[in-house]
């Protein structure tokens, strides 16, 4: 009888993740779809990009290409005039280990000026990094810069701040290489409609930065 219950019990568990994560993808996708885009010239222009920050290389010691791609793209906005300056907004929890500065160097490396590029170390999330563009940068339009499921989320946390953002696709990774962290941006989804449900806010936030 216990085993039978205790089995119910867990079939209920199941299917109440399922619908959360169906829900929260079909929100989110519909919720967005107006704002993402993958032409660089039909984009609009904004003063300031929000380059989402991850690990150059992987465990392997391969670039990771989600990095590549992502810097490949915000060097493409920046050149053609649709957006002037770049925030770079990622994790620097270790001193070994520091997102923003390495897109920054190689930013620089493919022609962006040093003094277009601002960094925001506190970017643990990217919910604080959406968060901290406006509170922080004083950004109130600007354009997100990640692969397209990943601007999605971005984009629904902007349109929930009230901010008013547009998200450019960089090139996506191979179902291989991507599929784990798709796997994760799924439940990524959940939790961020439970942040917003219990009003949960950026682990720092810190004395305001202008962007010239």
């Amino acid at each position: 009888m216990f085993r039978k219950r205790l089995s119910r019990l867990i079939l209920i568990i199941l299917l109440l993740m399922i619908g959360m994560v169906i829900f929260a993808n079909v929100r989110i996708n519909r919720h967005t779809r107006d704002r993402v885009y993958s032409d660089v010239n039909a984009i609009p222009s904004n003063k300031a990009g929000l380059l989402l920050g991850t690990s150059k290389y992987l465990k392997s010691g391969q670039i990771n290409q989600f990095f590549e791609n992502r810097i490949v793209a915000a060097v493409e906005l920046y050149k053609a005039g649709k957006i002037n300056k770049i925030v770079i907004s990622g994790d620097n929890s270790r001193s070994d280990y520091n997102e923003p500065q390495d897109m920054k160097d190689e930013l620089v490396k493919r022609g962006v000026k040093t003094g277009d590029i601002y960094l925001d170390y506190a970017g643990f999330r990217t919910y604080d990094s959406v968060y901290r563009m406006y509170a922080i940068f004083g950004q109130k339009s600007f354009t997100i810069i990640s692969q397209e499921f990943h601007n999605r989320r971005a984009l629904y946390i902007a349109s929930s701040l009230g901010l008013d953002a547009v998200g450019y696709n960089a090139a996506e990774v191979s179902a291989h290489n991507s599929f784990k962290t798709k796997v994760r941006e799924k439940f990524a989804r959940v939790k961020m409609l439970l942040d917003f449900a219990f009003g949960k806010k950026p682990k720092f936030l810190g004395e305001k930065i202008t962007i010239e």
